[in-house]
């Protein structure tokens, strides 16, 4: 399963759903509860892209602190393939 979290408003992110064609739920944090339990709250309010691979059972098996958009999502896929299907 996959969500994103943003600490924009519930409204913001349904625009940003619709206008990417996002196919995975996109979560609204604007009280930017999740970003400091996470640890992703910047100096500046607002969250930094960071990506956490979690397994079925809620252990943390990866964390990526540099997103590159164009690769980001191909790296993350070929992670769970790889490593997370060892563990099965």
């Amino acid at each position: 399963m996959l969500i994103g979290i943003s600490t924009d408003t519930l409204a913001d992110q349904q625009k940003f759903i619709e206008k990417e064609m996002l196919n995975f739920a996109l979560m609204a944090d604007p009280d930017k509860t999740a970003a400091k339990a996470y640890g992703v709250l910047s100096d500046r309010g607002f969250a930094n892209r960071v990506t956490y691979v979690i397994d079925k059972m809620g252990v943390v098996r990866k964390i990526y602190t540099t997103v590159d958009p164009t690769k980001h999502p191909d790296d993350v896929l070929n992670y769970i393939k790889t490593k997370l299907a060892e563990k099965k």
